[in-house]
This record gives structure tokens, C-alpha cells and sequence, in this order.
């Protein structure tokens, strides 16, 4: 099969902002990277950062040891500019990219892309601050976009939170990082946002119909309906109408922090599987 074209955003997309890697394990064969696109400078970034600290060294849990690298830049990404940009950077790597409703008009675009270059989507409706929330409760009710609601609850959650989104701060780190917690809270999380899946209003959405191991993206693309129900929503569920919903979860499953509930797994354990053509 030849070599698929490598994409490239446009002149005038900002450049993405990748912080220098980390040092590499001693074993570095054993490290699983992944390049992560977020539409956030703040937010997801520091979250994705949360993860690498509190899970990705391999202490204790040698078989789940990864390395994730945010790609973001100043002022933030729109989605289709997030498939872009992470692409860029991961070249032939794993790559995932993490983007919400909000209002942006170029998300089936954004979609189309993923799926044409193998790019996991972590779609969150109205934002990714519903998967903030699911750790510490459940959620419902449809939000047409807007985050005013998740964050009010956010806010009453748990105190560290309580000044999120004020004063222009939206970050994950100190105390909220702490009260995000380990992998039981996580669990939660997990557990809440798979709830939201099997609740969609489509009806034949099952969150035990989501794939959560890496799709090798030297396989040949999958339709971009057939990439979008990798989240468990049903093929012919449109994705703008996922209210409320986020994916986030299946990277948590993805990297093995919290087991996945539905035992599927690729040879016997989670992870990317380079070359694996299951969907």
C-alpha cells in the first residue's frame, strides 16, 4: 500500500507549542508515546500533565508506563486545527486529539480528518470541563454548547475548584491537581462518562461498544462515521448531538490507569497496537 500523504495545516495556522520531551526511561522500549492535540493552552495541558505525573512513570505499575506529549499553542486551536497540528508533531506516532462542542463550525471537518490519518478523537460536550467534573459526580442534561452549568457545578465540587474559570484561570494544577486524586477518583470518572454514552438520546448508544486501544495508523482508514462509534455511540449517531458526552475516557482506559470495563483488550491487554485493524 503507498505511504499515506502527510497533511499540513495551513501558513497561518499558529505554530503549535511543544514543550521539550522528558528524559527517556532507561528502558525506553518499554514507554508507550503518545502526542496529544488540545484545543486549550491551559486546561488540557495541564491535565495531560497531571496524567504523565501521577501515572506515566511506571512506579508500581511497570505494564502502564507512557509518556504523553501535549501539542497546543497560544490562544488555543480550533478542532480541525488540532487534528492538524498533533499530526504534524506525531508524524508516525500514536496520535489523539482532544476538542470540545462550544461553537466551533469546523468540527466535521476536524472529524473527517482524524479518520482519513488514524487520529483518536476525544470529543467533549459542552467542554472538557464535564470530564473535570465527572470525577467527582455524575452529570446530565443537555447543554447546546454551553459550559455556564458544568462550571458552576465544578465550582461547588470541590473547594479547589471553586475559582475556576475566574480571572481568566482555567488551570489544573496545585491543590486541583491533588483533588483530581488517584486512580479510584479516575475510576469515577470513567464510570460517570460511560453512563452519559448509554443515556444519549439516540438509544443504541452502548458504552460497551467503544474501542479502547490505539487503532495503528498505518492501517487503512475507517469511514468517518465508523471512527466516530469508536466512542460507543452508534454509527449513525451525529456528533453534534452528543449532549452531554465526553470521550476522555477511553485515553484513560487507552493507557491502562483505570481497567476497562468491558475486559476488550487487543492480545490480552490494553494499549496501542501498531498494525491492529479492529475497529
Amino acid at each position: 500500500m503507498p505511504k499515506r500523504k502527510k497533511r499540513r495545516g495551513s501558513k497561518g495556522d499558529q505554530q503549535p507549542l511543544v514543550p521539550p520531551p522528558p528524559p527517556p526511561p532507561e528502558d525506553s522500549r518499554a514507554v508507550r508515546v503518545l502526542y496529544v492535540g488540545c484545543e486549550g493552552e491551559s486546561t488540557e495541558p495541564d491535565y495531560l500533565n497531571h496524567l504523565n505525573a501521577q501515572f506515566g512513570d511506571g512506579s508500581g505499575h511497570e505494564e502502564q508506563r507512557f509518556r504523553i506529549q501535549p501539542v497546543y499553542a497560544k490562544n488555543g486551536l480550533t478542532p480541525a486545527q488540532v487534528v492538524a497540528a498533533v499530526r504534524e508533531n506525531a508524524q508516525e506516532d500514536e496520535a489523539w486529539a482532544l476538542f470540545d462542542r462550544d461553537q466551533h463550525h469546523d468540527i466535521p471537518e476536524a472529524l473527517k480528518e482524524a479518520a482519513e490519518d488514524s487520529t483518536e478523537v476525544c470529543f467533549s460536550h459542552p467542554s472538557f470541563d464535564l470530564w473535570l467534573l465527572l470525577h467527582f459526580q455524575a452529570f446530565g442534561g443537555a447543554q447546546s454548547g454551553g459550559s455556564k452549568i458544568v462550571v458552576e457545578k465544578l465550582r461547588q465540587a470541590h473547594p479547589a475548584f471553586r475559582g475556576f474559570d475566574k480571572r481568566n484561570d482555567k488551570s489544573v494544577k496545585g491543590e486541583r491537581r491533588t483533588a483530581l486524586g488517584d486512580a479510584e477518583v479516575l475510576k469515577s470518572a470513567v464510570s460517570h462518562a460511560r453512563s452519559l454514552v448509554s443515556q444519549c438520546e439516540h438509544g443504541s448508544c452502548k458504552a460497551g461498544n467503544a474501542k479502547t486501544y490505539a487503532y495503528g495508523r498505518d492501517n487503512p482508514p475507517k469511514s468517518t462515521q465508523a471512527w466516530a462509534a469508536r466512542s460507543g455511540h452508534a454509527h449513525d449517531c451525529e456528533v453534534l448531538r452528543r449532549d452531554p458526552s465526553t470521550d476522555v475516557w477511553r485515553l484513560v482506559v487507552s493507557l491502562g490507569i483505570v481497567p476497562d470495563p468491558t475486559r476488550q483488550a487487543v492480545g490480552g491487554r490494553h494499549g496501542y497496537v501498531r498494525g491492529h485493524s479492529g475497529v
